[in-house]
């Protein structure tokens, strides 16, 4: 008990031997800063009495560390060394501490920083566009994308849709591929087409400035005709001529030899066409300085494939009456990179449930998928359809590469709302509503 309180004395001492000097510290800069001013004090008692209170001060945290050195059998060098060295300590943690800190903001700023990076790599900040303009400008801001980093030959493959339709619409082609371009593929490439402007231009070129977009020549419509190839197969050749541009969009080919022969005889016009020296300036002399007349460069020609029949080379298949098709198929579309799919939206059905898959150059793949509106269920505005009122988009993920239904089953099981099958669903629904039919 006695060894206790002596520890105890011993402690209350050192802390006021520590405690002493700083409040003796303050006290001299007072007196100091009280005596530089003297000249607007009364008098100067009040800074003696202030002096002579922090000599005793000084001379008491003496006494205390002489007797804290004695009872420890230390000097009173030792005691101050002590002193110092802990109050050392105490500062280097408080700067580890403060280092710290900004290091975890640091890390928060650059994790924010990144999560907004990647949302505008990766593309999730696309939507499904559910209507026949949504998806024209969509397609026509991929296109030109692509045209500006040089891929001059694309492919795109709409969700065809007539004017005023949904996206998530129950549709059937009984007319096949005639009905399919008359209704849908030819408006939705004609639309397209007139919204298009492609521009590639060589920021050190002279003539750069006749494609910027606060040019006139820019903003002026091009001429858009169409040209059936074959009708009863329901392909045409959709062609635009702007000013400084051209673009062509073979609609609807099939595997058949005739299309990759075309589509050869496109690709080898247009690099002919960008060979070409460009056109002399328009003489000043004329008086006619219009953009649309001066000496451009040449750009070549933007080719496209619409919603084309096949997926990859391997949709050929061997014919006695075109034997040397897929190889031919494979050197004129899919060799080098060509007609690189630059805007794709895809329906598929997963596990029942209606799915989105959209590309939009030069972003991942989107996935989606419709998920019940329970509410519209309970609703008298519900109605029976694929959609509708009856369902919400849900952004699932998305995939580097096109994704498989493999990449949709699992997204769907990560999510609440596909735990039970549609089928299952809708059972659930049946009895809940049979149930509270029961209910007086």
């Amino acid at each position: 008990m006695m060894t206790t309180f002596v520890f105890l004395a011993l402690w209350c001492q050192m802390v006021v031997a520590w405690t002493i000097p700083t409040t003796i510290t303050t006290l001299s800069r007072r007196t100091s800063s009280t005596s530089s001013r003297r000249w607007a004090s009364p008098s100067s008692s009040s800074s003696s009495s202030q002096q002579e209170e922090a000599q005793r001060l000084l001379e008491r945290a003496r006494a205390m560390r002489a007797e804290i050195a004695t009872l420890e059998g230390k000097t009173i060098d030792e005691v101050e060394a002590e002193a110092l060295e802990k109050k050392k300590r105490e500062q280097e943690l408080k700067q580890l501490d403060q280092k710290q800190r900004q290091k975890q903001q640091q890390q928060a700023s650059d994790s924010k920083s990144s999560s907004t990076t990647t949302m505008t790599t990766n593309g999730s900040f696309l939507t499904v566009p559910e209507t026949f303009d949504d998806q024209v400008t969509q397609a026509k801001a991929a296109i030109e994308r692509a045209y500006r980093d040089g891929i001059t030959t694309q492919t795109v493959r709409f969700a065809l849709l007539s004017e005023g339709e949904s996206l998530n619409e129950d549709r059937q082609w009984p007319g096949g591929a005639q009905q399919m371009y008359r209704s849908a593929a030819g408006p939705l490439t004609r639309e397209l087409l007139h919204q298009l402007r492609p521009r590639r231009v060589d920021p050190n070129d002279d003539h750069h400035h006749a494609f910027s977009s606060s040019s006139s020549s820019y903003h002026q419509p091009p001429v858009v005709q169409s040209k059936d190839v074959w009708d009863f197969d329901g392909s045409a050749l959709i062609t635009a001529e702007g000013k400084g541009y051209n673009v062509q969009a073979l609609v609807l080919p099939n595997t058949d030899v005739k299309y990759v022969k075309d589509i050869g005889e496109m690709r080898r016009r247009q690099e002919a066409k960008q060979s070409q020296p460009p056109p002399p300036p328009q003489s000043i002399e004329s008086g006619n300085t219009n953009d649309s007349t001066q000496a451009r460069p040449q750009q070549p020609d933007l080719l496209l494939l619409v919603n084309p029949f096949w997926r990859n080379v391997e949709s050929w298949g061997f014919n006695l009456l075109a034997p040397n098709a897929k190889k031919l198929a494979q050197q004129e579309i899919f060799d080098n990179g060509m007609f690189q799919e630059t805007y794709v939206l895809l329906q598929k059905s997963v596990r029942g449930e209606d799915c989105i898959a959209l590309k939009a150059y030069p972003y991942d793949w989107q996935l989606f998928a419709y998920a019940d509106n329970e509410d519209a269920y309970s609703s008298s505005l519900y109605y029976y359809g694929n959609g509708g009122a009856s369902s919400y988009l849900v952004r699932l993920g998305s995939t580097p590469n096109e994704p498989t239904a493999a990449d949709f089953a699992q997204l769907l099981e990560q999510r609440s709302e596909f735990q039970m099958s549609k089928n299952m669903r809708q059972m659930q629904r049946m009895l809940n509503k049979n149930n509270n039919n029961k209910d007086p």
